[in-house]
């Protein structure tokens, strides 16, 4: 029987998943079960939060964001992505972090994982209770004011936006009948969502799943720094190779207007190339280069032919699926790596045959007569007078 393994990092948030839901649910259990007593009717509970009249009205302030209390725990928009208040959320989210962070932990490394995760966890946490907050302020609505922002919404969305930049073209079997590409599923999770907000009033999912596909996406497209070696997702790909490093994935295949289908890319691509276009004159984005541009495609190519045989097996069984990961992962970046060196050591050659071609005389006939030939070529003349019947 094949043993699974976790990266040390993925293997934590998936304990600190479990044990803060199960904390957060044994704390509003409390406060929901405790009798009324005065300090109740003064607006205090055992779970930290005001008064719960159902076990809906009760939160845990110091575990989630809640926009009348937050500001007294700054540190929960780290801690309420991993909260999660029922069973079928916390199921999604822990399979989300199990698979997804087994792969993309190893594929980038501990360290990148983990700048990774405080990005999509805290920002999208943030910018939600900054606009609960203003909501909050100016039409004085009660219910804004103790409305429980949680979940790992974010993570879920900036998963799949990091696995449409590694490998868009994997499909994935749902119940042995529907098969989807991996590149579709951000726009199918970012529609759920926002259908889901107006009809079974999950409108906090509907934020922090918009906020943590955006969040990931600008991350990944213009901030990430990797390797310029690292022509597949993989753990220190050709890392030794060389010490060039770039910056995001200009990659045709990761711009914003490719992750929805056709007719709406169509329709988001001129106004995101002037959105885009106004960010770089401000200096804010920095323009990416025709060069950036071609290994971000090769990368993108290389990476589709990887897939994700090693997320299951490739890595995570013992040695001999290590090695043979690693030679096929060396192999696929040798390839790359010839090609790129015959096109550039071709470029010379076509060059100095065009030189060659240039500085060689062309041939030229002239014609004496009717009746008579004479031929020059490459420097000489030859008399060779022949009879010619003309038409």
């Amino acid at each position: 029987m094949a043993r699974i393994t976790l990266p040390p990092l993925t293997r934590s948030l998936l304990a600190a998943l479990i044990l803060l839901s199960l904390l957060n649910s044994a704390l509003r259990f409390r406060q929901w079960s405790a009798p009324p007593s005065s300090g109740h009717d003064q607006g205090e509970d055992e779970g930290g939060g005001p008064p719960a009249s159902s076990w809906h009205d009760t939160s845990v302030p110091y575990l989630v964001i809640v926009p009348a209390r937050s500001l007294l725990y700054p540190y929960t928009a780290l801690t309420a992505a991993l909260v999660e208040q029922n069973v079928l959320s916390l199921t999604a989210t822990a399979l989300t972090v199990f698979f997804g962070g087994r792969y993309l932990e190893r594929a980038w490394g501990g360290r990148e994982y983990a700048i990774f995760l405080l990005f999509v966890t805290m920002i999208p946490n943030l910018l939600t209770f900054a606009v609960y907050a203003v909501y909050w302020k100016l039409t004085g609505n009660s219910d804004v004011a103790t409305t429980t922002i949680n979940g790992g919404v974010g993570i879920c969305a900036a998963f799949l936006v990091a696995f449409k930049q590694l490998v868009p073209e994997h499909t994935v079997a749902l119940a042995s009948v529907l098969r989807i590409r991996v590149k579709h599923f951000p726009a199918i999770f970012l529609l759920a969502n926002t259908l889901s907000g107006p009809l079974l009033g999950t409108d906090t999912a509907v934020f922090l799943s918009w906020l943590g596909f955006l969040t990931a996406w600008i991350y990944l497209r213009f901030f990430r720094i990797s390797p310029t070696d690292d022509l597949e997702a993989g753990n220190g790909l050709l890392r030794g190779v060389g010490s060039a490093r770039s910056r995001g994935d200009a990659s045709d295949t990761f711009a914003f207007a490719q992750f929805f289908p056709e007719p709406v890319s169509t329709v988001l691509a001129p106004p995101l190339d002037i959105i885009y276009n106004a960010f770089v004159s401000l200096r804010i984005l920095r323009p990416f280069s025709g060069s950036d541009i071609v290994a971000g495609n090769e990368q993108a190519s290389v990476r589709s032919e990887g897939g994700l045989q090693g997320l299951m097996g490739g890595r995570g069984g013992r040695g001999g699926g290590r090695r043979e990961e690693a030679e096929r992962r060396r192999a696929l970046a040798l390839r790359a790596l010839d090609q790129r060196l015959n096109a550039a050591a071709s470029r010379p050659q076509q060059q100095q045959q065009h030189a060659q071609m240039a500085s060689t005389p062309s041939e030229v006939s002239i014609v004496a007569g009717p009746d008579q030939h004479y031929h020059r070529s490459e420097g000489t003349e030859e008399g060779d007078a022949g009879r010619h019947t003309q038409a």
